[in-house]
C-alpha cells in the first residue's frame, strides 16, 4: 500500500511539473490528484485464533453489527479464576464484618477484608471486559474494505482483522504549485472531475500543507520557486461516487477545464 501510494504521489508530482512547463497554453489543465480514504482498522486486544467471520468485503455495516469472533478459552478461564477469588474475598469480608459487629474483630482486619473484596470485584470486571472483547462489533458505520485474517488463522494482538471505510472518510488529494496557493483556502469548495464522475461533484478543502513536497536548493530562483508544489486535501460532497486510487482533476470554482 505504501509503495503504491508513493508511485501515485510521484505520478501526480510529475503531472504537476509537466503542467507547469506548459503553463503558457490557453487550456486550463486544472490540478492533478487522486482519491484516498482514512480506513478504520478493527483489531483484537490480545492474540487469538479467528473462529467466526460475520462479514465479507463490500458488506455495509452499522454501528454495533457483529464483525468477527476470536477464541476465548484463556479469557474464560481467567474469568473463572477471578470469580473464585471474588467468592473467597466475599467470605472473608462477611466474616470480618460479622466479627466487627460483635466487637471480636479489629477495624484493621475489616478494612483489609474490604480492600481485598474491592480488588477482587475489579478483577472480575476486567476479566468480563476481556472476554466480551473477543467478539468485536462495528465501531462505526461503513463498508467492509478488506479482511486481513480468515477463520482458523491466528491474529497477533493489535493487528487489524478488518478495515472499514466510512463514507465521510473519503478525501481528494492534489498538489498545487506555489504561485497558485493564494487562490485556495481552507473551507473553500473546488470542482472535481474524472471519468464517469457526476458533473456537480465538488469537494471542500480542509487541509493545506505548509511544507513543499519538492524542495529545490536553499537559494531560490524564480524558475525554482515555480516548481514548489504543496499538498491539499478536500472532502467530496458525493463520496459514494468515487473509488480509492481513482485519478481526478481539480479546478477552482468558476474555472472550466
Amino acid at each position: 500500500m505504501i509503495a503504491s501510494r508513493n508511485v501515485m504521489r510521484a505520478f501526480v508530482l510529475s503531472a504537476v511539473l509537466v503542467a507547469l512547463a506548459g503553463c503558457g497554453e490557453s487550456k486550463n489543465p486544472g490540478y492533478q490528484g487522486w482519491i484516498e480514504a482514512d480506513l478504520i482498522f478493527v483489531s483484537p486486544d490480545e492474540q487469538g485464533r479467528v473462529v467466526k467471520l460475520n462479514v465479507r468485503e463490500g458488506d455495509q455495516v452499522k454501528v454495533g453489527d457483529p464483525l468477527y469472533a476470536v477464541d476465548d478459552d484463556l479469557q474464560q478461564a481467567n474469568l473463572n479464576q477471578s470469580n473464585a477469588t471474588l467468592a473467597n474475598a466475599q467470605q472473608a469480608y462477611d466474616r470480618a464484618a460479622s466479627l466487627s459487629k460483635t466487637g471480636s474483630g479489629t477495624q484493621a482486619n475489616f478494612d483489609s477484608a474490604l480492600a481485598s473484596l474491592r480488588v477482587a470485584e475489579a478483577q472480575v470486571n476486567t476479566s468480563q471486559t476481556r472476554l466480551a472483547r473477543r467478539r468485536m462489533n462495528a465501531p462505526i458505520a461503513g463498508t467492509i474494505q478488506q479482511i486481513y485474517f480468515r477463520e482458523g488463522e491466528t491474529v497477533p494482538a493489535q493487528r487489524p482483522v478488518i478495515s472499514i471505510l466510512p463514507p465521510g472518510n473519503m478525501k481528494v488529494r492534489f498538489f498545487v504549485p506555489e504561485p497558485e496557493l493564494p487562490k485556495l483556502k481552507v473551507g473553500e469548495d473546488v470542482r472535481v472531475t474524472c471519468d464517469g464522475c457526476a458533473t456537480d461533484l465538488v469537494a471542500k478543502i480542509y487541509f493545506i500543507a505548509t511544507t513543499a513536497e519538492y524542495t529545490p536548493p536553499v537559494i531560490y530562483s524564480l524558475d525554482e520557486r515555480s516548481k514548489l508544489v504543496y499538498l491539499i486535501q478536500a472532502r467530496p460532497n458525493k463520496p459514494d461516487s468515487l473509488r480509492v486510487g481513482q485519478p481526478v482533476s481539480i479546478f477552482t470554482v468558476g474555472k472550466t477545464p
